[in-house]
């Protein structure tokens, strides 16, 4: 007898309309729904790298900073842009959902992103054209000038960050992961979505930067402002076609509630027996079930087994309390994630070598002849595009040819682990330092050959693809950084805290750009009175010095690291040496 045919369930198990019914499988998500949504990361792409990478010549050339100040203000604008994706991340999986966040934000980014275009365009706020020919310095930007500035910059990061952190969340929510149909199309939505994070990266240091070089700023950011209104408009058509999922509650909560549970009864003495612990599968206070795989109880960090400890004398209305009494298992998860801290802190000064990409690269470039052929002039930002073009292409070498190779030798069928594969960017962050300090000597000498230190404006007949290198090995490194940190984060983080991956990743760049914005004020103080390394001038700096320093701390940096992997055990073999199968976790996406 033929088995009965199966019918596909109508609506979604956990998802609802617009209008908070639930979500028809037929009326809402799928392809057409998330479409809508692809074309807001392109525009969040393309304008904010836009803006980033070809930044540091705007202030240099038109506000008149100088080379440092000009780096640190990149920096702190990248750095404030990335850790706003937590807050954004927050507000999203807490209060707002992602639809909300995502609307919210992108109409913040194109206020700031016009703001900055109009900056540009209105000659009071920005200080008059130096040609370098009065022989004195030029007119700095004035504290109010530099005010608006601050304000354009800070409220598209602002935007950024909301965007970043609920794209490509809200598209993956478009697709039922119960369905094996639409499970397959949500990887190929992850798929399409890093085209096009790809597509606006290179449309943002090509296209967009030779309009800003040749057309002006105005028409540069106006573009940005208008393509995110018009994006903005797109996603908001789509309404009625989008799944919407409610906000679950962000892991920073459970981190902090664990903490606080276990301050709070730090008199008590954990006990040697973990069946004291407080098992329940759901926390009386919520009243719901929890869908979490329960966790054995480790003895690292045992201050924190306090936060599940029941305790005798609270009142009632105390142990119902999550902020008095949580879960073993939610414990067992925070220390799943303290664990991962060493690895993630010896992941930063990869990003802070990232950072000088789009700030001392650009400043070098500026310098240099950047003719192809007798009459075409590429702008000096768009050497980025090296570093993209090397990252598009790393990934499909690595995974035709590195990864068959390493499956064999290493005996693992993922080629590469996560760990290793954070190892090897590691080892290209050095050795882009000590190519680009090379680099920078070779530029020094010909300036000083053609007698051109004295003259900053005039252009070294040295071509402008000598720094081909440093950012082709910054791109290799970030290939291989940007698969072994999101690979390592999302099988690590636990289950329940899934997000938290997203959260990792995006500070670790966070506090890389921030900690280059660091390292150039206490260098510049440090050298700022005799032979200053970052100077205005870079024919009369010493920038090769500090990309040697760079290259030395990332070596030190690189064995430190070597030592927290070693003795980092991953979770799935912590798990079966105590006999327990980890549950098969979701993918999680997510492209900065």
């Amino acid at each position: 007898m033929s088995a009965l045919p199966t019918t596909q369930e109508k609506t979604i198990p956990d998802a609802t309309n617009y209008k908070g019914a639930p979500a028809e499988r037929s009326k809402t998500g799928g392809w057409s729904a998330s479409a809508m949504i692809l074309g807001g990361e392109v525009m969040e792409r393309m304008t904010t790298l836009g803006i980033a990478v070809n930044l540091v010549t705007y202030l240099t050339g038109t506000m008149h900073l100088g080379n440092a100040e000009s780096a640190n203000v990149v920096t702190n604008f990248l750095g404030t842009s990335f850790m706003l994706c937590l807050l954004g991340g927050f507000l999203a999986d807490t209060f707002l959902g992602r639809y909300r966040t995502i609307a919210i934000f992108a109409a913040v980014q194109a206020t700031g992103v016009a703001i900055l275009a109009m900056s540009t365009k209105i000659p009071s706020l920005h200080p008059p054209k130096c040609t370098g020919d009065s022989g004195g310095p030029c007119e700095r930007a004035t504290s109010k000038q530099l005010t608006v500035l601050y304000l354009a910059l800070y409220m598209t990061a602002l935007g950024t960050g909301g965007l970043k952190s609920s794209v490509s969340g809200f598209g993956s929510d478009q697709f039922d992961d119960t369905d094996e149909k639409e499970r397959k199309q949500m990887l190929k939505f992850f798929n399409w979505f890093y085209f096009f994070v790809s597509t606006g990266s290179l449309a943002a240091v090509t296209v967009l930067v030779y309009i800003q070089d040749n057309q002006g700023r105005v028409w540069g950011y106006g573009i940005c402002a208008v393509a995110i209104l018009v994006a903005l408009t797109v996603f908001l058509s789509g309404t009625k076609k989008y799944r919407y999922k409610k906000p679950v509650g962000s892991p920073l909560t459970q981190i902090a509630v664990v903490f606080v549970a276990a301050w709070r009864k730090r008199h008590l003495q954990p006990p040697s027996d973990s069946s004291f612990f407080f098992h329940e599968d759901y926390i009386p206070a919520d009243g719901l079930q929890s869908n979490k795989q329960r966790l054995p109880h480790s003895n690292q960090f045992r201050f924190l087994d306090k936060a599940a400890m029941k305790d005798s004398s609270g009142t009632e209305a105390m142990k119902n309390n999550k902020w008095y009494l949580t879960t073993l298992t939610d414990v067992e998860e925070v220390k799943l994630v303290l664990r991962m801290l060493p690895i993630w802190a010896t992941t930063i000064m990869f990003w802070c070598i990232h950072a000088q990409m789009t700030t001392f690269s650009v400043s070098q470039a500026v310098t240099m002849d950047c003719h192809i052929g007798k009459t075409f002039k590429i702008p000096p930002a768009s050497m980025t595009v090296f570093l993209i073009g090397t990252i598009l292409l790393t990934v499909p070498f690595y995974d035709r040819f590195v990864a068959p190779v390493a499956k064999k030798l290493l005996m693992n069928p993922h080629g590469l682990s996560p760990l290793q594969r954070v190892g090897t960017g590691l080892v290209f962050s050095v050795l882009s330092m000590v190519a680009a300090a090379a680099i920078e000597i070779k530029r020094l000498k010909e300036a000083r050959s053609h007698g051109l230190v004295h003259t900053p404006h005039s252009k070294i007949p040295m071509t402008v693809f000598w720094l081909v290198p440093q950012f082709f090995l910054v791109g290799v490194g970030e290939a291989f950084m940007y698969m072994g940190q999101l690979d390592f984060f999302l099988r690590e983080c636990p289950k329940g805290m899934k997000t938290m991956s997203t959260g990792l990743f995006l500070s670790t760049l966070a506090l890389g750009f921030f900690f280059s914005s660091l390292l150039v004020s206490i260098v510049n103080k440090l050298t700022a009175h005799g032979k200053p390394w970052l100077a205005d001038n870079l024919n009369q700096g010493k920038l090769y010095d500090f990309y040697w320093l760079l290259a030395l701390l990332s070596a030190i940096n690189v064995v430190i690291y070597f030592v927290a992997a070693k003795w980092y055990v991953y979770k799935e073999k912590r798990f079966a040496e105590v006999g327990i199968e980890l549950e098969e976790q979701e993918n999680v996406g997510n492209f900065h």
